[in-house]
């Protein structure tokens, strides 16, 4: 099998309110926007994938990985691997289109990828993640509307200029909701972001004296206290074991992650198999976290269908019981919007997420949504590819090419 043809898609969602995410703090987004990448092989099957945006900014990627992946067998998920990480050195991350060939893995063979990983169907507990900040009183209210409707565990955001604030925020909402659910808390800081508002990087001392607060208000975990490649501070942290600390969602895959584990940084790891290196890299951090004893539960806060990818990684996981995460800010952040172009997903009434048994990563795009709100801006195939390489090379050097490539694969 060889992918023969690539396909690369804008998809922008509109929401019908703004949504604030914490992580811009002062960014009023308005839109969901990703890249969506469709494979098809040689024999017909098509695999998905998609990789946040803030807009239009993939133009150029097709040109990139074009040449790396048209050819290339998707179910070699090694050498997938290493050519991903080749065209990232000459341009954006790219590991988040890998799991579209693991989509094209399941659909042959007629398993859903968890289960080609060595997981199982199971329902699993959702836990309601917020994304803005909301004044205390007006969370306590939404968390209780959250309890009403089956979740168990609500994490929430803190990003205010001073400490005191922060801390004031989880105690009046610990106080409100009393032991009515598990909660967790988000501190953003693992990639700060100061486009807008300029709110202060956490330095050792505000994270300690915070994750202090967050014991004494019952806090189970904290996520991301410091700058993600702090793995000295991270780990310091880690051994005051105040609360369980949370963390490499978005770490550059298995080599920077092996280096938390060497270092023992979290006590929580939740890489994003559309960030941290793919499915296949995140496999990884499983084993390692079965091997360490520590715990593992995926970030999925990007869009439907990166949610299905860790959805995929969770199910993966048999000794899993942590709930996963569930992005939820209503009005603005909701199945309808977040998942854009596939059927939204909902817990039941009592917080579970039932599994899926579709093949693949379980997902479907729906056409009519894909036309409305996407626009395909690059499609090569193997005869586009050489036609490319005969204009820009000329043809005795395309010939040369093909010939040299052809040598190496014997």
């Amino acid at each position: 099998m060889k992918i023969s043809t690539i396909e690369l898609f804008h998809v922008s969602v509109p929401l019908k309110h703004t949504f604030w995410p914490t992580w811009i703090p002062g960014y009023p987004q308005t839109h969901n926007n990703f890249t969506l990448i469709k494979i098809i092989t040689d024999e017909g099957i098509e695999g998905y994938s998609a990789g946040t945006a803030m807009g239009t900014e993939r133009q150029g990627l097709g040109d990139l990985i074009g040449g790396y992946l048209i050819g290339a067998d998707p179910t070699d998920i090694d050498s997938v691997q290493g050519l991903l990480k080749q065209a990232g050195s000459l341009g954006w991350r790219n590991f988040w289109i890998e799991p579209a060939c693991w989509d094209i893995i399941g659909k042959s063979q007629g398993k859903p990828v968890y289960e080609i990983l060595g997981g199982m169907a199971k329902p699993i507990p959702a836990y309601c993640s917020t994304g803005e900040m909301h004044e205390p009183e007006r969370r306590v209210d939404e968390l209780f509307a959250m309890r009403a409707r089956g979740f168990r565990t609500a994490k929430l955001r803190v990003k205010n200029r001073e400490l005191k604030d922060d801390i004031r925020h989880i105690e009046l909402i610990r106080k409100g909701v009393g032991d009515s659910l598990v909660l967790g808390v988000d501190a953003n800081q693992g990639w700060l972001v100061t486009i807008v508002d300029k709110i202060p990087a956490w330095d050792m001392e505000r994270a300690t004296e915070f994750a202090k607060a967050c014991r004494v208000n019952d806090i189970q975990w904290l996520e991301e206290p410091l700058d993600s490649k702090d793995y000295d501070g991270n780990a310091a942290l880690k051994r005051m074991a105040i609360v369980k600390i949370a963390g490499a969602e978005l770490n550059y895959g298995w080599d920077e992650i092996k280096i938390m584990f060497e270092k023992d940084c979290f006590d929580i790891y939740q890489p994003d198999a559309t960030f941290a290196g793919g499915i296949a890299q995140v496999m990884k951090v499983i084993h390692a976290c079965r091997e360490k004893e520590r715990a593992f539960t995926p970030h999925t806060w990007t869009n439907g269908i990166g949610f299905y990818i860790n959805w995929n990684m969770a199910l993966a996981d048999r000794r899993n019981t942590l709930p996963l995460e569930y992005p939820l800010e209503e009005p603005s952040w909701v199945p309808e919007f977040r998942e854009g172009i596939i059927d939204p997903v909902f817990p039941d009434q009592d917080g579970m997420l039932q599994p899926f048994t579709k093949p693949g990563l379980g997902f479907e795009i729906n056409q009519g949504l894909l036309r409305k709100y996407g626009k395909r801006f690059f499609k090569i195939t193997e005869t586009r590819l050489k036609l490319k390489i005969i204009r820009q090379k000329g043809i005795k050097a395309a010939l040369s090419l093909k010939k040299r490539k052809e040598s190496q694969q014997r």
